[in-house]
């Protein structure tokens, strides 16, 4: 969960080039070390392949976009720092099960989209912020809702165990999160590739996030998770999931909005995840 606003471009809205971002002998640095890494701290073949067998999404992944996810996983394992709270002992099948989904969105974009932060925390349960909201009248409210995640642009990132124990894509929610907030606000418009057009991506999301709005205005039963219909930036988040647990719903319900997340992500889950029970349990 993160505070949003509506999508829209801002000042941000230039595409990123993570492997642009910074001077040219920190990449240099940053390759040799990442080398280093996958050659000297490989995931355990048991470890991964136990891994893998609990994430249905990964189904139907091929022998290259698993090594591919392997390596980017060891990656993310290496350059974050993962704190359990309140006793919480993370164990290194509960890291590599965040650790997966955090790297699916990645999978073609490259973990120096997650260059901005280093740091999640991880709760036993759900936990409560307790933070000041203003409403539309402009009064402040202490906010005491439970939460099961929540992302901020520099980290960190938390993540209620909970959630992700009950097969909960939450940790792809709150990933995701880090990716809209690249443009320094969670508008649910991520830095687009320069291929990509900004007209399209505003109007295929807002045209879904009216639609979601009018039906459940109207009292109309809907397939996507009303959550969704919080804001913009949850929006973004909550069709994430979908197009990666569940992409026959999002292809059906939003098929622009699933055409545009197949361009940013560069990805076609569609193709690879066979229609079956569903996999995916979205909750706020």
């Amino acid at each position: 969960m993160v505070m949003a606003e509506n999508f829209s471009v801002t000042r941000h809205n230039a595409p990123i080039r993570p492997d642009l971002a910074q001077p040219r002998m920190i990449p240099l640095f940053k390759s040799w070390r990442r080398h280093r890494t996958l050659a000297r701290a490989p995931i355990p073949d048991s470890l991964w392949h136990a891994g893998l067998a609990a994430q249905p999404m990964l189904i139907g992944f091929n022998g290259a976009e698993r090594a591919e996810l392997r390596r980017l996983a060891t990656l993310f394992l290496d350059e974050k720092h993962l704190h359990g709270t309140h006793g919480l002992e993370i164990t290194p099948a509960m890291a590599l099960h965040i650790a997966l989904q955090a790297c699916l969105p990645i999978l073609r974009l490259g973990i120096d989209w997650y260059d901005q932060w280093s740091t999640i925390i991880v709760y036993p349960d759900d936990f409560l912020p307790r933070r000041e909201i203003m409403d539309d009248d402009g009064i402040l409210h202490l906010d005491e809702s439970p939460y099961s995640g929540e992302a901020w642009e520099r980290g960190p990132v938390l993540l209620s165990w909970a959630a992700m124990a009950a097969g909960e894509p939450l940790a792809i929610h709150e990933f995701v999160h880090t990716l809209d907030l690249r443009n320094g606000v969670a508008n649910g418009m991520p830095p687009l590739h320069p291929e990509m057009s900004i007209q399209d991506w505003t109007r295929a999301m807002s045209r879904a996030y009216d639609e979601l709005h009018a039906r459940l205005d109207r009292d109309e039963p809907v397939e996507l998770d009303p959550y969704a219909a919080s804001d913009p930036g949850e929006f973004f988040a909550v069709m994430s999931e979908y197009f990666f647990a569940e992409p026959w719903t999002l292809a059906q319900s939003c098929p622009d909005v699933y055409g545009q997340f197949r361009q940013f992500y560069r990805q076609d889950p569609l193709a690879r995840l066979p229609r079956g029970p569903d996999i995916l349990d979205v909750k706020e």
